[in-house]
Formats: C-alpha cells, sequence, structure tokens
C-alpha cells in the first residue's frame, strides 16, 4: 500500500526547517559579532580576566580578613601587597633556575623524539614511511619551539605571562577593586537593569563566580600537588631537569587532559634522554599513579562542586580553544565552557514547564468511638 506525502504537512516542516535555520545563523552571526568584538578589546579583556581569576584564588583570604573586622580597603590592599611579593618570591627562586635550563629541556625533548624515531625504524616495527618521517620532523620542530616558548613563558614570570608589564599592572589593580568592591557589584547591577533582567543577570553573574572560583582554585591546588609528587618522583630517580619540569607539571595543570598528558610526555622524554628506558617507564608509571591519584582521589576531595561538564566536552573545548586561540585559549577553553553551561541550565530552569504534582486522595475521615 503506497504511501502519499501530504503537502500540507511538508510545507508545514520546510518552513519550521528555514525558521529555526535563520534563527540559528542569527545566534551564529551575533556570536562571531560578540568574538569579533573581544578581539578588538583585547588589550582590555585579558587583564580583566587574569583580574578575575587572581581575584578568585585570593578571595578567601579576603573574606577571611572582612569577616575578622578589617575594613574592606585594607583587607584589598594587604591581600594584593601578598600576593605580589608571593610572585615575586617565586620569580625568585624557582624562574630564574628555570629560565636557564629552558632551553636544555627543549634539547632533551627533541633528542628524546629522536630516540624514538630510531627505536621505530628498527624491528620489530621497521617503520620507514617517508611521511611517517615529516610527520616527526615536523613534531620535532613544533615541541622544540612550543616547549622552549612555554618554559621561557613561565621562567620569565609575571611580564612573559601577562603579556606585559602594563597587563601585569592592570590585572593587579584590578583584582584589588574587585577584592575591595566585589561584593557590591550585584546589588550595583540589580539596579541598573529593567525588569526581568535586574533578577536574571545577577543569579547567573553569582553562579558563574562560584563556578569560575571553583575551577581556578581546584585546578591550582591538584597542579601544585600534582607538580611535587611527580617532582619528587623525578628527584629520586635522578632525572634532570626536576624543577623545570615541575613547574611545567603545574602550569599544565590549568589546561585538563591535555596538559597532564603534554607535561607527562616531556618527563618521560627527559627520562629516556637521560637516564635510559628503564627510568623513562618508572617515570611513566609515576605520572599514571599521580593523575588516577588525582582523578579519583585529589580532584572529588578539592572540587566539592564540579563544574557540570563531562570528559568528552573537556576535550572538545580544549582541542577547539587551542585551535582558535593557541595557549591562551586552551587556558580559557574549559572555564567559559562551564560558564556557558552555567547560562544553559538557567535558561532551562526558566523554560522548563513545572512538574505536575501527583493527585492525592483526602484522608477519609474515621470515627472516633464514643
Amino acid at each position: 500500500m503506497s504511501v502519499t506525502l501530504s503537502s500540507t504537512k511538508t510545507a508545514a516542516a520546510l518552513r519550521t526547517a528555514a525558521r529555526v535555520s535563520g534563527e540559528s545563523l542569527l545566534v551564529l552571526v551575533m556570536a562571531a559579532v560578540s568574538l569579533w568584538i573581544v578581539g578588538r578589546m583585547w588589550p582590555v579583556v585579558w587583564p580583566l580576566i587574569v583580574g578575575l581569576f587572581l581575584t578568585t584564588l585570593t578571595w578567601p583570604l579576603t573574606r577571611f580578613l572582612r569577616r575578622h573586622g578589617w575594613p574592606p580597603a585594607l583587607a584589598a590592599g594587604a591581600v594584593t601587597v601578598l600576593f605580589l611579593l608571593l610572585v615575586t618570591g617565586i620569580v625568585a627562586l624557582i624562574a630564574v633556575p628555570v629560565a636557564s635550563q629552558s632551553g636544555e629541556l627543549a634539547d632533551g625533548v627533541v633528542q628524546g623524539i629522536q630516540r624514538l624515531r630510531e627505536w621505530a625504524a628498527g624491528p620489530p616495527l621497521n617503520i620507514g614511511d617517508d611521511q611517517i618521517s615529516g610527520a616527526l620532523d615536523t613534531a620535532m620542530t613544533r615541541v622544540q619551539d612550543s616547549v622552549g616558548s612555554m618554559v621561557t613563558a613561565v621562567a620569565t614570570g609575571v611580564g612573559t605571562v601577562f603579556n606585559g608589564i602594563v597587563t601585569a599592572v592592570l590585572a593587579l589593580f584590578l583584582m584589588f577593586f574587585f577584592l575591595k568592591d566585589g561584593p557590591r557589584f550585584l546589588p550595583w547591577l540589580t539596579r541598573q537593569l529593567p525588569g526581568r533582567l535586574a533578577t536574571d543577570v545577577p543569579v547567573v553573574a553569582e553562579r558563574g563566580w562560584d563556578t569560575l572560583g571553583t575551577f581556578v582554585r581546584s585546578q591550582a591546588l591538584v597542579g601544585l600537588l600534582d607538580a611535587v609528587f611527580i617532582g619528587l618522583g623525578l628527584w629520586i630517580l635522578g632525572v634532570p631537569l626536576v624543577l623545570p619540569l615541575a613547574v611545567l607539571t603545574f602550569v599544565s595543570a590549568f589546561v585538563p587532559i591535555v596538559g597532564a598528558l603534554f607535561a607527562g610526555l616531556v618527563a618521560v622524554l627527559i627520562a629516556l634522554v637521560s637516564n635510559g628506558p628503564t627510568d623513562a617507564l618508572i617515570v611513566l608509571a609515576i605520572i599514571v599513579v599521580v593523575q588516577q591519584l588525582e582523578g579519583n582521589v585529589f580532584q572529588p576531595m578539592i572540587q566539592s562542586r564540579g563544574l557540570g561538564l563531562h570528559a568528552a566536552v573537556v576535550l572538545l573545548a580544549v582541542t577547539l580553544g587551542g585551535s582558535l586561540a593557541g595557549i591562551v585559549g586552551s587556558l580559557l577553553a574549559v572555564p567559559v565552557a562551564a560558564l556557558i553551561a552555567v547560562v544553559w541550565n538557567y535558561l532551562r530552569e526558566q523554560l522548563s514547564e513545572p512538574l505536575p504534582q501527583p493527585e492525592t486522595d483526602e484522608p477519609h475521615a474515621t470515627a472516633v468511638p464514643s
């Protein structure tokens, strides 16, 4: 029995598809325009982002001082000065040795890749394809450049990481003002917005702030634990460049999944070149154990409220951020994805229909015996 398509339903479906496609196209155009505006304003946006990240790290101490009677300006100023002294100490004690060994670290990674290439060319693999050799040569060049630049960026301290002295100064000033006047921002924002926005925007902003603080503080602490345990294992095995590798592990922790793989690969390659394949396998085992502890012990204990993102979403976000904006994009990909998830969840809450309440029978009156 043949079925005839309904022209009315087909036209309605096409109109619906066209409407949805047009609306989606408008949303994509708006997103592209927003990204273009952010790119044009990047000299201002980047210090603002850095200032927010620093504020999430230092706000717990500021809140503690304010709760114990410190004036807001004094508490914010004390925490800002303490943070500046801490960063200066780190630069003096760690960054200088790391900078002096950054070239050696990059050369060690390249030699490790060359060692792997020679091993793959021999039995039992006997890989001699020209395309693979060309890919390995390209990888060697990229790793040499990227490792040297990343370690140099870490080693040269605040000036390079914050894209220059101007960015660092702006970020510190913004951090001070955020610490001092942050609690007054949401009430001020509520008074500025009309109608429904006066309720929705402050709620989303507060949830986004909580999510951002959870991410930054948890990643910093987890990265510190990873750097300590992996660095201790490298030191016991006598692997050179322990301090640069530990710093690289800490910084890479802010790029979930991909960062851990990159830092682990660098540590294994250095161990392979300097200590041989046995110690390289031991280093690999140490990294795997530490990563398992991170995923199953450290983060569940430290990150009491997760970001609500699946691991696949995190991986795709990091990949997309890195392809769009390099290292900066990889660093910002996960918090941006988490903030998008916050907005999406709030919209779902507001647009969802309330669940029907189950009907309950009225209790029957029972006769009281006289």
